[in-house]
């Protein structure tokens, strides 16, 4: 690891602006001052981790690309480490994205690198447990795990994915001891990072280009490449060939002729005036589990069994916070290096719902908003932030006849929203993680733990915290719900009444579109699905060059 005191005087290069400055095909839609048309073999609508992925390998079979992305093209240079910076620039909705009912909180990226930009590094391959339900229940051929392994193999080589050698922050050593004294057990997560710095504020932006993200790894290669990148630019629709109107019925097996977009301010979500026409040969969607079903509803492209959109998941997270007797400093360091996967070991599809462990970063801002309470109790908590220590159970969605997800809509405006309802399944599993969670910390030595429902306060031990966990509602708007992982929406399968594209992400209606980002998922993953969109994106886009390139 780079040695901090020598690293801060040298010159940090920021790739990105290099290779601008060299000349890369970079066009801002928001200062366009005309229309524009653009024209290239594949448009790749998003740059998250399936778009800048299939960006890379299409570019390298030697096709043209115009990469499409919604947010801003912001860079090391632009990152400060600043929570009020950050959050407005890099996420959606200024990282204050809701369900419809406002119960969860959803963090999503909106950025050149879309949520690789601002994730916390955690990379792991998709749980077997899944696959084989994916198999099982949901017909899905060609993705078991042997036939994966090459994809996984493939993209922890490109993106530098391998065991983090440095040890876990307070925050993180926190769920070891304590999982260690109950005798439950952990792993360490493996991390995409080259030269990290150990800053700790992988969220807002990696100042060091250490985060092996999209935007430092397969986007800047497939600009060198030829590559256009458009940013600040939202596709409204994508418009077959013979339709005139939005809304006119498209026929089954017709061509998509362009994407239609316009540019938008950054901060903000009114369209410019000035339209942009995207012409290519096939269209790629990759803008994540809510973008992309948008795009498609947007688009009134054929959905005979109206699965657009349905089935969308998330990772369903609970957070229960203690009070440590020494420093925690959870800002800094490696955001997430310990796990524990213990209580998704029952079967997914009849056992009671399953969660994974960890330990998130915590700094003072998103801190503030989560902690419930008001006044001098959230005043009490603020004041404790350096003893403050969280962890997180992320919520198996999906598998379970009970755990059937949400469903992406449109807004009167066009904007999407998820409606996602927690059914009596996944509350009880709520409740067990708040139980399990407030235990492992009371063992690793805390004085104080909270879950964090409005219900809930401040107690000093696992008896009182217990009893207290047991008897509060499990009900929205009193457990504080968040979620950074959506999945789901344009499902993949082979029956067309079940999904919206095959096993090759290709649309089952629309002969020159196809789906390369986690909306594609059957179910959730049970893990952070980053590698597994890495993977996935890898071979379909693979599979589509030798095609588009023949």
């Amino acid at each position: 690891m780079t040695d901090l005191a020598t690293a801060r005087i040298v010159p940090i290069v920021d790739p990105v602006r290099a290779g601008i400055a060299s000349g890369w095909k970079v066009i801002d839609a928001a200062r366009l001052e005309a229309d524009r048309d653009l024209e290239a073999d594949v448009v790749v609508i998003g740059t998250g981790a399936g778009g800048g992925v299939t960006a890379e390998v299409l570019a390298d079979a030697g096709l043209t690309v115009i990469l499409v992305e919604e947010g801003p093209l912001k860079t090391s240079s632009d990152f400060h480490m600043r929570e009020r910076e950050a959050y407005p620039q890099l996420y959606q909705e200024s990282a204050g994205r809701q369900s419809k009912d406002k119960s969860i909180t959803i963090l999503q990226g909106r950025s050149v690198g879309g949520s690789t930009t601002v994730n916390w590094t955690s990379s792991f391959r998709t749980p077997a447990a899944t696959l084989a339900h994916w198999r099982d229940a949901r017909g899905i051929r060609g993705y078991g795990e042997a036939e994966l392994v090459p994809w996984f193999e493939r993209m922890e080589a490109r993106l530098a994915i391998a065991p983090w050698p440095v040890a876990p922050n307070e925050n993180n050593d926190v769920l070891r001891r304590g999982c260690a004294a109950l005798g439950i057990p952990t792993g360490a997560i493996r991390r995409n990072v080259k030269g990290c710095w150990n800053i700790g504020y992988c969220g807002m932006g990696c100042p060091t280009n250490a985060k092996q993200s999209m935007l430092v790894t397969t986007i800047p290669a497939a600009l060198a490449k030829g590559a256009t990148l458009v940013y600040r630019c939202r596709v409204e629709r994508l418009v077959a060939e013979g339709q005139s109107e939005p809304g006119d019925r498209v026929r089954e097996g017709a061509r998509i002729a362009y994407a239609e977009a316009r540019g938008i301010e950054s901060a903000g979500s009114s369209p410019g005036s000035h339209r942009i026409r995207l012409r290519a040969r096939h269209f790629v969607l990759a803008a994540g589990a809510i973008g992309s079903p948008a795009v498609l509803l947007r688009s009134a492209l054929p959905d005979p069994h109206l699965n657009v959109g349905m089935r969308t998941f998330l990772h369903p997270t609970l957070v229960s916070a203690a009070i440590m007797p020494g420093a925690v400093e959870a800002h800094a360091g490696a955001p997430q290096s310990v796990y524990s996967d213990h209580f998704l070991a029952a079967d997914p599809a009849t056992g009671p719902a399953g969660f994974k462990l960890e330990a998130p970063p915590v700094h003072p801002i998103l801190a503030g908003i989560t902690m419930p309470g008001f006044g001098m109790e959230h005043a009490k908590a603020m004041a404790s932030f350096n003893n403050l220590q969280v962890l997180i159970a992320l919520l198996r969605d999906g598998f379970h006849t009970d755990s059937r997800g949400g469903r992406v809509r449109l807004r009167a405006d066009g904007s999407p929203e998820l409606d996602y309802a927690m059914t009596p399944y996944l509350w009880e599993g709520a409740r067990r993680a708040f139980l399990a969670m407030a235990e492992i910390q009371f063992a690793a030595g805390a004085r104080e733990v909270m879950p964090l429902h409005e219900g809930a306060s401040r107690l000093g031990s696992w008896a009182a915290t217990k009893s207290a966990i047991e008897s509060l509602p499990m009900e929205s708007l009193r457990a504080r719900v968040v979620s950074a992982h959506v999945m789901g929406g344009c499902a993949m399968g082979s029956n067309p009444r079940e999904s919206v594209v095959d096993e090759a992400g290709r649309h089952h209606g629309m002969a020159n579109v196809s789906v390369h980002d986690g909306s594609l998922f059957p179910t959730s993953l049970g893990a952070n699905p980053q590698l597994t969109i890495y993977a996935l994106a890898a071979r379909l886009a693979t599979g589509l060059a030798g095609k588009l390139a023949r």
